[in-house]
């Protein structure tokens, strides 16, 4: 991923750029009962429960010693789900 400094430099015809490194840790669970739903127009069947979701993020280029973390305690999850999905040729 590459690191642009900042947001008119990724702009500029030729941007100066360093080697960045990215990681997410995503954490989901489901804590409804599950629904099945199956809807034809859009060509998809699953079986999914609602719950909540954390993420953890962490970011750095290879030129800085400075490492940016997010903080997953205190989120609130707008809206998230697990399951399991059939589409295309499977549905």
């Amino acid at each position: 991923m590459p690191d642009y400094h900042d947001f008119f430099n990724a702009l500029s015809p030729s941007p100066a750029r360093k080697p960045g490194h990215v990681s997410f840790d995503v954490r989901w669970s489901g804590t409804t009962p599950q629904t099945t739903i199956r809807d034809k127009v859009f060509g998809f069947k699953g079986t999914f429960a609602a719950g909540d979701a954390r993420i953890s993020f962490s970011a750095h280029d290879d030129g800085a010693g400075v490492v940016y973390h997010s903080n997953p305690d205190g989120q609130k999850a707008v809206s998230a789900g697990v399951g399991r999905e059939r589409n295309g040729v499977f549905f």
